[in-house]
């Protein structure tokens, strides 16, 4: 067995940290290609080793999950901006936020959605117009800011509201932009992008404090909790529990809390957790999905036309659009072509053995979404927009972990369901009667937390 993986040279002071500022994509594909299953990166404080291989992926976030954590970087912004919630949180404190947060996401609640989502689609639909050019990632974007915090606060968000949260994500994101030089310079230090990126997070935060807010001494306080019901609760027809109590992950929270099982750092970390997460990679899937699309017409009449069977007898539901199979495969192909979310990480709590190879304890592992789903070892034509790859029997074929769009294992997402039922409901809706066509230059992507256009989208609507 060789010791050490290969991987690229790097220089003497950054390492490989600059061919991945300049370009991650394209260098992370390059180092899959040239160096296989397992390749040794010098990316930071750290010895990085990226996973290519689908059967080392899946045991590392399925078979030997145990084996395995959420790394620590060096780096605080991650926790100034997130903290504990679900997304960074690990071991005994991610499981007690995960059992509180799971009634939230029950199947049951999730299907009685629908309305929901339906209500806040219609809504802004209605402020478009036949001709009229929009950027359909900052509408996709707003549309979902609404949806979530909708169906998971209980509560509505302004439109101004909306407005300051997307005008903060720019210096939230960019301070998670590759940039080798990062590591030298505190966070502490009164650099402009820190000082935007503080300002970014108080700002964030008081929105959400607004809306926790406007919900205390209103109908659906859910400060009054029965003894027990939080165990036994199970979501009815209208996503509350038992005897009328709020199911939605704010309610859950702040009864929590109340019990003392919370505090109000713990429940602000959740909620800017689910607000960031919860609408980010659902606005980014559909802002690809249209834009692949508005470049393949064959494969966007057809998902008209499902949309118009979904739509025939009135608003979509969550039954409707469960028969919408060919735009489920083009969903599932545009998150594997553009995967919001591109990288996942891991560390080993123990020296373990991947493709091979040593990997020390406590290295940084890098799984790659954007890897996988391109490499022509498990796909025909990878880079080509094909839907017709996820037919049943062609799926069946590739390895399981060959497609991983929403992680997996115990810490797969949370909200996948939600996600998809989100996404087939908007795309029912604005299928239904709009035709988008893109007017921007060829796709160029950035890389942060999630992977986003590098550029506005700008499609021109056409009433059907």
């Amino acid at each position: 067995m060789s010791v050490t993986p290969p991987g690229p040279l790097g220089d003497p002071i950054f390492g490989n940290g600059r061919q991945f500022a300049d370009d991650p994509f394209d260098f992370l594909r390059a180092c899959a290609d040239s160096y296989g299953d397992v390749v040794r990166l010098d990316l930071g404080p750290r010895e990085t080793y990226l996973l290519t291989n689908p059967a080392d992926i899946e045991r590392v976030l399925v078979a030997d999950a145990e084996r395995y954590r959420k790394p620590q970087f060096g780096d605080d912004a991650m926790d100034t901006l997130l903290g504990d919630g679900l997304l960074m949180s690990d071991g005994d404190t991610w499981q007690r936020q995960r059992k509180l947060a799971n009634p939230s996401f029950h199947n049951r609640r999730i299907g009685a959605l629908d309305g929901t989502m339906v209500e806040h689609t219609e809504s802004q639909l209605a402020d478009w117009r036949d001709g009229e050019v929009v950027d359909i990632q900052l509408e996709v974007a707003r549309l979902t800011v609404k949806i979530i915090v909708s169906a998971m606060f209980g509560a509505d968000i302004t439109d101004e509201e909306v407005k300051t949260v997307q005008e903060n994500l720019e210096p939230l994101g960019a301070r998670f932009e590759p940039d080798p030089r990062r590591f030298l310079i505190p966070n502490w230090v009164p650099t402009r992008e820190n000082r935007e990126f503080d300002a970014a997070i108080d700002t964030l935060e008081s929105v959400i404090d607004g809306i926790v807010d406007r919900r205390r001494g209103t109908e659906r306080d859910p400060s009054v909790d029965p003894a027990g019901s939080e165990g036994v609760a199970v979501p009815g027809p209208a996503g509350d529990g038992d005897g009328d109590l709020p199911m939605d992950l704010l309610s859950v929270l702040l009864r929590a809390r109340d019990r003392g099982e919370q505090t109000d750092e713990n429940l602000r970390d959740e909620l800017v957790t689910m607000l960031l997460a919860g609408h980010d990679t659902t606005a980014l899937a559909l802002t690809y999905t249209f834009y692949l699309l508005s470049n393949h017409p064959e494969a966007r009449r057809e998902v008209e036309r499902e949309a118009e069977a979904a739509t025939a007898d009135g608003p979509p539901t969550a039954a409707d659009v469960r028969d919408m199979a060919y735009t489920e495969r083009v969903l599932n192909e545009s998150m594997r072509l553009y995967p919001p979310v591109y990288t996942l990480f891991r560390e080993p709590k123990l020296d373990v053995k991947l493709g091979g190879y040593r990997i020390p304890e406590g290295s940084a592992l890098m799984v790659s979404q954007w890897v996988v789903h391109r490499s022509e070892r498990w796909y025909d034509d990878p880079d080509t927009f094909d839907p017709d790859r996820w037919a049943p029997q062609r799926r069946s074929e590739r390895p399981r972990f060959a497609f991983f769009p929403f992680g997996g294992g115990p810490r797969h997402c949370i909200g996948k369901a939600f996600s998809l039922l989100e996404a087939k409901i908007i795309l029912a809706e604005i299928c239904s009667q709009y035709e988008l066509g893109y007017e921007g230059p060829d796709l160029s992507l950035r890389g942060s937390l999630t992977m986003h256009p590098n550029h506005p989208v700008p499609m021109r609507l056409r009433e059907r």
